[in-house]
């Protein structure tokens, strides 16, 4: 098959795929742009950064840890 003669058939498939994609969502508000929700703020912050913290101190507690091992 020529390039010519596929290009009306891709077209027309492509035409199908896009009549069948659904709608986006209509009831995604910014608030529930979370998949939890949270109703006091301040108990989230503490929670949020105590999370980060936790995760950045990772390493360096596992350095001083190997440190104080090899001494």
């Amino acid at each position: 098959m020529s390039l010519l003669a596929r290009l009306p058939a891709k077209a027309a498939v492509r035409q199908i795929a896009l009549r069948r994609t659904p709608a986006s969502s209509r009831f995604l508000t910014p608030e529930q742009s979370v998949p939890f929700s949270y109703k006091n703020k301040t108990l989230f912050g503490a929670k949020v950064a105590g999370y980060l913290l936790t995760g950045f101190a990772i390493p360096f507690i596992a350095s001083v840890y190997q440190l104080s091992k090899s001494s």
